[in-house]
Formats: structure tokens, sequence, C-alpha cells
């Protein structure tokens, strides 16, 4: 089995294929390959770990370059898994088409699902929409509706992109993936290290249990302080979270930081439209 074979038997966002089968063996393969399999592996020669901090050093310089025109963002998290019928994809796509209206440019990890609903969302609306893909075992595609991404080797230099450039983060369902980004913003928050940060969960139903687990045993083993459970809101109705983001951004200068263009720099499109995606890759 070829790697295109693979690729064409795994649909975008599915789990990976078991362990032992041949097409986990392919993705076994494709995992090794990867940059960021490599860097955690341990010490390597001394040149090759060298290069590597080249490529990290050039990988961050490309991110700033791509968004730093981008102006304020909100980003929105969620499932490659749910795909256009579920009830949270239409969920994100409204968010994304409402949080474009408020003067954001949406930003999402630029993969199907939530991602691609929330990039959706926005440009129907006529709003900037961004993405930050990753390089997988098995090639994540970038969803079509987005006007530029960057695709990163390096998790840990996607994550930075993810929360430098935001203002507030919109919680969809998902599953590690988003749990991770979810907690890290947490920490950033809880540490002073970012400020003036709204973190809004949607899906009652589905996040109840975790803020039960929050606001329960993590509290009652004092692992965190009361204002902790704060930091996070809980909400099905899009008023509500439109509101709370809005309050969060409130005095945000909304005018993109204007490009040189004698430094070869692009201004993110401000209509959308097909054939205007930029993208930038190493």
């Amino acid at each position: 089995m070829t790697d295109d074979e693979a690729k064409g038997m795994v649909p975008a966002g599915a789990p990976p294929p078991p362990p032992g089968s041949p097409l986990g063996r392919v993705w076994s393969a494709a995992a090794n390959a990867l940059e960021d399999f490599k860097m955690l592996e341990g010490p390597r020669r001394r040149l090759e770990e060298l290069a590597r901090l080249v490529r990290i050093t050039r990988e961050f310089i490309r991110g700033f370059r791509a968004f730093h025109f981008a102006g304020p963002c909100v980003t929105i998290f969620g499932s490659a898994r749910f795909e256009e019928g579920d009830r949270y994809y239409a969920l994100a796509r409204e968010m994304g088409a409402r949080m474009a209206r408020l003067g954001l440019t949406v930003m999402t990890g630029g993969g199907p699902g939530i991602m691609e609903a929330a990039n959706r969302g926005a440009r129907e609306a006529g709003g900037p929409s961004i993405g930050c893909n990753i390089q997988l075992p098995m090639e994540q595609r970038p969803n079509p509706y987005l006007d530029r991404y960057v695709e990163f080797r390096y998790f840990f230099v996607r994550k930075v992109m993810l929360v430098k450039y935001s203002y507030a983060f919109l919680v969809m369902p998902g599953g590690y993936g988003t749990l991770d980004e979810l907690f890290e913003a947490l920490v950033l928050i809880q540490t002073r290290k970012i400020q003036n940060f709204r973190i809004v969960l949607m899906g009652v139903d589905y996040w109840r249990p975790l803020l039960d687990f929050v606001s329960g045993p993590l509290l009652a083993a004092r692992a965190i302080s009361p204002e902790d459970v704060g930091l996070l809101h809980l909400t099905d109705d899009p008023d509500v979270a439109i509101a709370i983001i809005a309050e969060g951004t409130k005095g945000l200068k909304l005018t993109p930081i204007k490009p040189i263009k004698v430094l070869g720099e692009k201004a993110l499109p401000r209509k959308t439209g097909e054939g205007r995606v930029g993208v930038v890759r190493g």
C-alpha cells in the first residue's frame, strides 16, 4: 500500500487506523518521518540539532510575517470530526460569521470539521479567515475557506501563533487537541502571561461534566483558586457568547497594521472570494 493509497482511505479528521494493520504501519512510518517525532525522540547529532533550531526559527518568522497584519483575532477551536450537517458544525459556522461582523479576524487550526465551519462562516460574512495548519502522519488538508494559512511542522510553534494573535478563544466540542489548547490558555491566564482574555465554551451538554470537575474535585482539593473557575464561560446562546467576547475586546484597535511593501509584506485580504487564498510554507 502506497502513502497516496493510505491517504485516500483515511478521511480528513478520521481517527487513526488500528496499530499493526497495513494502514496503521503506513501511518507509523509517516509519523516517524515528521519533524516533531524526530525532535522529541531524544538527543541527535549536534549538526542535526543545530539545523533543527534554524528550521524552528524560520517557522516562527514565517508565522510572524504571515499573521502580523491579520488584525485582532478570535481563535475558534473544535473537533475535525464534526461534518456539515452536525449541529456543532452549524453553530461554529454561525459564530464565525458573527465574529467577522464584530470586526474580528477568525483564526482556526485550518483543518476540517469545526475549523472549516468557523472559517466558512467568517468568509460568508465578508470577514478575514486565517488558519494554522499542521503536518500530520497523513496530510491534513487546509479547508477551502481560508484567506491565508501557514503550514507548520511543529505543534508548539503552531500553538504560539494561535494564542499570540488572539484576544479570545471560542471553544466548541472537541477532543484531546481542543482540550490541550483550552487548558494551555487557562494556564497562561492564571499565571498572568495573557490578560483580558475571554474563553467561551459552547455546547452546555458537552462541556458541563468538565465544568463540574473543575468546580468540584479540582477546587475542593485546592488545586485551583475559586477565581480560576470563573475563567470559563459556558453557554449555548450565540448572543451571550458574542457579548462576552465583545466586552473582552472593547477598546481594541481593530484596524490592522499596515504592511511595508519594500519588505515584501502583504496585507490580509479584507473581502472574501474564490482564488484569494494565500499560503506560507517552509
